[in-house]
């Protein structure tokens, strides 16, 4: 089984690093001409700089895509000469630097900001290159949510493990709506991996007992990496996955 996404226009946000690096790393070597975007603007453009370096094609730009109207303009520079986004990769989201907190310590701000970036940046993103795969009577959009969305989260942050949900069956909702117009819409749910300052810091804070419980709960009996995300979603993207919407495909090293 082969991939090749020559000509292809692929979208990937929150490419800073972590997954969406590996992502947009992955598609630019397959072909696709990529445009990574996160808020962090040092970190994106060093994607891209990688990207180029190995030979790909990418450009970066600086959205924040809890903000609908820099979404629009991002998109509409990508398919400024007509052709639509073949591949949107919601990749951007996190705890924003949120810890686990009783319930009752959760103030309106901290729960909204969890949510915009999770789930409504995931919906304005959707929207927006909609029209094009409508147009087009194709397109990939591939959901990066989390086993928080699946079970209890280990951050212990309530707003990202309702998110993460809410982020699941949206993409069930958006498969349903958008299938008869031959876009596919799927959902990773990736399990623990060291891919960011964020999960360092979680592995760092278990401590030697808790990361060997971490592991032990794990059919493979080891941590994931940022590529073996990539590769799911490279599948999702292509086309022989065809026939696959709306569906949620855990890498998680066989989570027990």
């Amino acid at each position: 089984m082969q991939y090749d996404f020559s000509g292809q226009r692929v979208i990937v946000t929150g490419a800073a690093h972590g997954f969406g690096r590996a992502i947009a790393q992955a598609f630019a070597g397959l072909g696709a001409a990529v445009w990574a975007c996160d808020i962090l603007n040092d970190e994106v453009r060093e994607t891209c700089s990688l990207v180029k370096g190995a030979g790909g094609l990418c450009e970066a730009r600086t959205v924040n895509v809890r903000k609908r109207a820099e979404v629009q303009d991002f998109v509409s520079e990508v398919s400024s000469d007509g052709k639509p986004v073949q591949v949107l990769v919601n990749n951007a989201g996190g705890v924003l630097g949120q810890v686990g907190r009783p319930l009752e310590e959760i103030d309106g701000k901290d729960w909204d900001s969890v949510l915009e970036v999770n789930l409504r940046a995931v919906f304005w993103m959707s929207q927006a290159v909609t029209p094009g795969m409508k147009r087009a009577g194709y397109g990939r959009i591939v959901n990066i949510s989390s086993g928080a969305g699946l079970r209890p989260s280990m951050t212990g942050v309530q707003a990202y493990a309702a998110a993460k949900a809410a982020q699941i069956h949206l993409t069930r909702q958006l498969a349903w709506e958008l299938g008869p117009w031959g876009i596919t819409v799927n959902n990773i749910a990736p399990g623990f991996v060291r891919s960011n300052p964020t999960s360092e810091k979680q592995w760092h804070d278990m401590g030697a007992k808790g990361q060997r419980a971490l592991i032990d709960s794990l059919a493979l009996r080891r941590l994931g990496s940022p590529a073996d995300i990539a590769h799911g979603v490279v599948f999702l993207a292509s086309e022989h996955a065809g026939w696959v919407t709306g569906q949620v495909l855990p890498i998680d090293g066989g989570r027990l």
